[in-house]
């Protein structure tokens, strides 16, 4: 088994002193709005790619130390990534390792290089003399020809390395559509004919991999496997809940335990055993053939020669979330890094936390906290978690506190029925300012959703920020939104709403940990209920 470290607890945030700060509760809500902008700009900072590598890599003359372990450099280093963020992780692992690295290449999304630029992000990017050489493709997250010639380069890169080299691995989310090697004699169109067709008839994310992974040369543990006997650490930033290595770019590093058998009874699942193109069979039978001698040999490569470490994650976000909370004055709570579900549903918990925060400990009602339980396990979310951040509040508003930062991360789903633009984090926020404008709720927390890679579907926020005055503004502006949720609209919604004050729009982040949610709970500030 490979050597898996996850850098997750090196912010460990002490539960702060009580301090009493009841006159916060008072303060506008514009007030509370700056607060929650300036709580998921430092999520997002914690997780920025350079600061992510410098954190986990440090150099000390000829010795290298990543995740406890300590490698000899003797120009030695050879560099490989693909993803989303990995420009940015490349440029700051090379002002780390200097001169000993001898040859880099990076598959990267296409025009990442000009956009970056533009955003005023030139730390991202690679020097004019650097050794790493850049190769895009990919387009709309797509594989393509141009990242199966970024996924060729790597391989060979890695195919020619010795014992006495090192291989730095970066990866980051979206490293499965760039990196593309279809086993032979399959080509790339038919191995997305497959899983197009798999995706269309309902097969899970999992099951998807499964096949991913069976068809590819690189995915499952290959990148590694042809590494060998080359030492390979891999530095990864994590766009998965609960940060499954075999799952972030369909683990090139991390050997798979898939079966062929396994990859036959997904595809008769779904009625499509006997629709395959001749190449996909012949693949499947080669491994068949020799799946006992490739798992003992994968088995023995990760064993000794493969590291992977988890360098930035949600969880790590979230963290670094609660340290600007506190310096804010706020008290923050972490609910959960893998909140996920429709969005319908996460909304609809996020309006039952705030009326419990809300609410006289007295008159809590009972089946408050019954459907915050029963919800729980449907948005990802566990009943101890549950329980354990229902308890916090009770304590909080006990002691007096003003104004509790409720923090959580992950990523909803949304079904689309119409053709408007928006995102996931976006509707989210416009569903969360329904349930907390309800008459019988009245709450004055104000709640944001953001994506941490500063993107939120096809638009240019990243998301937006709502509270229990969202109906009466929009109804005074003319807006109606339930008319926008069922076109999927919310960005025009913001857009429109107050000159799109509440859009969340920090631009191109560089990194991506899936989505940051925060609301801001004025404990003391308790409403009657109806």
């Amino acid at each position: 088994m490979a050597q898996i470290i996850a850098l997750s607890r090196f912010l460990h945030l002490k539960h702060p002193l009580p301090v009493k700060l009841a006159s916060l509760c008072f303060r506008s809500m514009s007030s509370l709005d700056t607060r929650a902008r300036a709580v998921f700009s430092a999520a997002v900072e914690g997780v920025q790619p350079d600061i992510v590598v410098r954190r986990s890599l440090e150099r000390h003359g000829d010795k290298l130390l990543v995740g406890g372990q300590s490698f000899t450099l003797a120009n030695n280093l050879y560099l490989v990534g693909f993803g989303k963020a990995v420009l940015g992780m490349a440029a700051e692992a090379e002002r780390i390792v200097g001169d000993h690295l001898i040859k880099g290449v990076v598959s990267v999304p296409h025009g990442i290089q000009k956009t970056l630029y533009i955003h005023g992000k030139e730390k991202m990017l690679l020097k004019k003399n650097s050794r790493i050489t850049v190769m895009e493709g990919a387009k709309k997250n797509l594989p393509d020809t141009d990242a199966q010639k970024s996924a060729e380069c790597i391989r060979e890169l890695a195919s020619g390395l010795t014992e006495k080299d090192l291989l730095l691995v970066l990866i980051s989310g979206g490293g499965s559509a760039l990196l593309p090697a279809p086993a032979p004699p399959m080509s790339l169109q038919e191995k997305q004919d497959v899983t197009r067709k798999l995706a269309a008839a309902g097969a899970t994310i999992q099951e998807l991999n499964t096949v991913r992974r069976a068809l590819s040369l690189l995915k499952g543990g290959g990148l590694a496997q042809c590494a060998n006997p080359a030492q390979v650490v891999a530095l990864i930033l994590s766009d998965v809940i609960g940060d499954p290595l075999d799952l972030i770019a369909s683990g090139p590093t991390v050997m798979s335990d898939f079966k062929p058998e396994e990859v036959w009874a997904i595809l008769d699942r779904y009625k499509l055993s006997f629709s395959l193109p001749s190449s996909m069979n012949e693949v499947l039978s080669k491994g068949r053939a020799h799946y006992g001698s490739q798992v003992q040999k994968q088995a023995e490569v990760q064993k000794d020669h493969v590291l992977n470490v988890v360098i930035g994650s949600n969880t790590i976000a979230l963290e670094c979330a609660s340290r600007k909370a506190v310096e804010l004055g706020l008290r923050p709570i972490i609910l959960s890094p893998g909140i996920c579900g429709d969005v319908h549903s996460v909304a609809r918990l996020y309006g039952l936390l705030s009326r419990f925060a809300c609410s006289p400990e007295k008159e809590t009602p009972p089946e408050l906290t019954a459907e915050i339980l029963q919800l729980g396990p449907e948005v990802g979310v566990e009943s101890w978690d549950l329980c354990r951040t229902m308890n916090m509040l009770v304590e909080e508003r006990k002691e007096g506190w003003g104004v509790t930062c409720l923090l959580a991360g992950g990523e909803p789903t949304v079904k689309l029925t119409g053709k408007g633009r928006g995102g996931r984090n976006q509707e989210l926020a416009l569903r969360v300012g329904l349930e907390l404008s309800r008459d019988e709720v009245k709450s004055a927390a104000v709640f944001l959703s953001g994506g941490t890679d500063g993107q939120d579907g096809p638009t240019e926020a990243a998301g937006a920020i709502t509270d229990g005055e969202l109906m009466k503004e929009a109804m005074s502006q003319g807006l109606d939104i339930k008319v926008s949720l069922i076109d999927n609209d919310s960005f025009t919604f913001f857009s429109q709403l107050s000159e799109g004050r509440r859009l969340l729009m920090p631009g191109l982040t560089g990194t991506n940990v899936m989505d940051v949610h925060a609301m801001l709970l004025p404990l003391s500030a308790q409403r009657d209920f109806q």
